[in-house]
């Protein structure tokens, strides 16, 4: 079987960006420790999960459909620094050089572009078959594995320690199967992202109450007869993990519980311009271009990495 990796970018930027020191620069002083830990991760998922193809996909300045319909998405979230942001065109020459295309789309976040290109690639494999990876600093993604089909490779501590979630992965975490994780989001909400869900239901209530409803959806449906105060015949049929309290805060939030779930949704019909064949990277790798770069960047402990065996052959 294939394999096309989608790599989220600025995930990973922001992670190696706070992982690694500031005292890595260049040899003409330009900070660099957003670029060498992206590029690390990025020889590492070429030498671990050897790809066939491979996606990049970046987030861009400006607001998404997600700010216009809530205004307080992200907000509370500290701009990050200037020394970040001027490493990411850094970043995208290295994918250049690799041989690998980058997709953006104004108004859409780059797991919104990721959910489209997985979902076209599973709608056309090629022959034998494909797997799709989604490489990540976070866990935004897990509402996308699918099987075998689509799973997700993602940092856990640091930039080495690495674990791929697969449907098996996903309920070990949660409880849930990953097309239930936006409804899980919906009812807890996700305060890295701002989304509000529903005021004082933490992770093992919303797990519980989604394992025994099945979504948001059964769940309302299931608590939408409840009249308050609550009769003794209605507080009979009440079933765990609800309560009287519980409902009564449920009803009392229930546009929140929604709209949170319509935010923590990633989309998958973006209009974008893909074809598998343009994420052959190694069609299209420059590996003069990355010795070179990489010279320019002071990655010398990196250009050690490729000389042992050439790039080409990582995907074999």
């Amino acid at each position: 079987m294939k394999k096309l990796i989608l790599i989220d970018s600025n995930a990973l930027v922001h992670r190696a960006f706070h992982a690694l020191p500031p005292s890595l620069t260049s040899p003409k002083g330009v900070l660099t420790n957003a670029v060498y830990g992206f590029t690390s991760v990025l020889l590492k998922m070429l030498k671990d999960l050897k790809p066939d193809y491979i996606a990049a996909t970046y987030d861009l300045a400006g607001p998404t459909f997600r700010h216009e319909e809530f205004e307080e998405y992200k907000a509370h979230r500290e701009k990050a620094p200037d020394e970040l942001y001027n490493q990411i065109p850094m970043t995208k020459n290295i994918l250049e050089k690799f041989g690998i295309p980058i997709y953006e789309k104004p108004g859409f976040e780059a797991d919104d572009l990721i959910g489209t290109l997985a979902e076209v690639a599973k709608k056309t494999p090629p022959a034998g078959g494909l797997q799709v990876i989604i490489v990540t600093g976070d866990l935004d993604t897990l509402q996308l594995v699918d099987k075998d089909r689509v799973v997700v490779f993602t940092l856990r501590k640091g930039l080495t320690d690495t674990i791929i979630y697969d449907e098996k992965g996903v309920r070990e975490r949660y409880g849930l199967n990953p097309d239930q994780v936006t409804d899980y989001k919906g009812l807890k909400g996700d305060p890295s992202d701002n989304i509000p869900g529903v005021p004082g239901i933490g992770e093992k209530t919303a797990s519980a109450l989604i394992q025994t409803f099945g979504n948001i959806e059964g769940l309302y449906k299931a608590i939408s007869n409840f009249q308050f105060p609550i009769s003794k015949k209605q507080r009979e049929g009440i079933i765990k993990p609800l309560s009287e309290k519980l409902i009564q805060k449920l009803q009392e939030n229930k546009d929140q519980a929604f709209f949170s779930k319509k935010l923590a949704t990633i989309i998958r019909n973006v209009e974008i311009d893909f074809s598998l064949e343009k994420t052959d990277w190694k069609a299209n790798l420059d590996y003069q271009g990355i010795e070179k770069l990489f010279k320019e960047l002071g990655f010398f402990s990196l250009i050690k990495q490729i000389s042992k065996t050439p790039l080409s052959q990582w995907g074999d």
